[in-house]
């Protein structure tokens, strides 16, 4: 079975959602295709707390002329022009005129003494499962990290009822100053902010601090802390940890789009460095829900020809950008944090690779070919970012990680472009 769209869109997020809408009010024959069974991405899956921007605009997706491929992820690219899915039994080819990627972003984990214990876990973690119906009154949550993620974490679950201990930012104050002043000419992310902060007034904050080890015999039971060269312990029932977030680049990489400092290049119309792909939200840099909305309507209205209207959104996206860079600057990870990790500490959780078996090969590729260091059901999308900032590893590299699947997929679904390759080399 196959499906054939003007515009494909991967990524059923924000910038996702704002894409699809734009190209199909522009007239387009738009696909929106997503792994996640329903539409909104990491940051909309909760319907009740969503603000009213998302129900607009996810009111607006129901309306349009868009066909919704749910549940359904993509495994390779067999040809120009083409993505392969596979949803649960089923596999299908969908051909594409304009391909726009909007991936998202997951949450970046470092590893420490104990980080495999029960219930520590990323913020985004907890709290989604906490929208999920896990009960957090009362309970005793540390929250740790780095970026504007832990803080909405924390003041999510101090309205549900959890004790915060504390929340605990590896960036030094000096930092976040330097990005409060950036939040004035941003006033919803600052009211946003100042929410959070009044959520969370009774827990201490503290900067230059971070997690060093997680102790409990079957579960968690306590947390070291490290903080200008003192370490402590807090008892807590939770640790929620993640530090910042880094972007979905294996389909930009697989599709051969330039990535540059760790991040997709795109022009000020979203197109990447491949005639017909385009690229928006956190994969062309973290910068936030407003900005992911504006660059999906750009790359929406840009696919479908209406470039003049999408170069207006563009001077706005311009004006955006400086907030992306100070941001990224704020939640530069402290060098330090490369020394919490023992020989012992396991790395990659997928396969059970240590540090110590990981730290004296030359490259992500090396280590893959002589440990099996992301080549788990995760696909190295843990263990990948957390080697690339620990030894400077390239994960998405040519010759390292752009390979399908995508996913780990059936050989039933694979066995076309088996078929293919073979027809090609013979």
């Amino acid at each position: 079975m196959s499906k054939r769209f003007d515009t494909l869109v991967v990524g059923a997020g924000p910038a996702g959602i704002a894409t699809a809408v734009s190209a199909a009010d522009a007239g387009q024959r738009v696909g929106l295709v997503d792994d996640n069974p329903s539409r909104g991405g990491q940051i909309w899956r909760s319907g009740a707390s969503q603000p009213a921007a998302a129900r607009n605009l996810l009111a607006k997706l129901d309306a349009a002329s868009v066909v919704r491929l749910q549940g359904w992820r993509i495994i390779d690219s067999p040809t120009r022009g083409a993505l392969r899915a596979e949803c649960e039994n089923e596999c299908s080819d969908l051909f594409y005129g304009k391909l726009i990627l909007a991936t998202g972003a997951r949450e970046r984990f470092l590893p420490f003494p104990g980080w495999t214990l029960p219930n520590v876990m990323g913020a985004g973690g907890l709290d989604a499962m906490v929208r999920g119906g896990l009960p957090i009154d009362g309970k005793r949550v540390l929250v740790a990290g780095t970026g504007p993620l832990p803080l909405a974490v924390a003041a999510h679950l101090a309205r549900r009822g959890a004790k915060i201990v504390a929340i605990c930012e590896q960036a030094p104050m000096r930092r976040l100053i330097r990005l409060a002043a950036h939040l004035l000419n941003e006033p919803a992310k600052l009211l946003q902010g100042m929410e959070y902060s009044a959520a969370t007034f009774s827990a201490r904050f503290l900067t230059s601090c971070w997690p060093a080890a997680a102790h409990g015999k079957e579960k968690l039971e306590a947390v070291t802390l490290e903080r200008n060269g003192k370490q402590w312990q807090e008892h807590c029932d939770y640790l929620a940890c993640g530090y910042h977030l880094t972007p979905n680049l294996e389909l930009p990489a697989l599709l051969g789009c330039r990535i540059d400092d760790g991040f997709v290049v795109t022009d000020d119309l979203q197109r990447t460095s491949i005639e017909d792909v385009y690229c928006a939200g956190e994969p062309t840099g973290i910068g936030g829900v407003e900005l992911a909305l504006l660059e999906g309507q750009i790359a929406g209205l840009a696919a479908a020809g209406e470039t003049e209207k999408a170069m207006k959104l563009a001077a706005r996206r311009r004006r955006k950008l400086g907030f992306v860079r100070a941001l990224r600057d704020a939640t530069a990870l402290d060098p330090r944090l490369k020394a919490l990790a023992s020989d012992a500490t396991l790395v990659c959780r997928c396969e059970d690779v240590s540090f110590g078996a990981l730290r004296n090969h030359a490259n992500w590729r090396d280590a893959k070919l002589h440990t099996r260091c992301g080549m788990g059901p995760c696909q190295g999308r843990i263990c990948g970012a957390a080697t690339e900032f620990l030894f400077d590893w390239n994960p998405t590299s040519a010759g390292s990680g752009a390979r399908p699947p995508v996913f780990p997929a059936r050989v039933s679904s694979l066995a076309p472009s088996i078929e293919m390759h073979q027809k090609e080399t013979q």
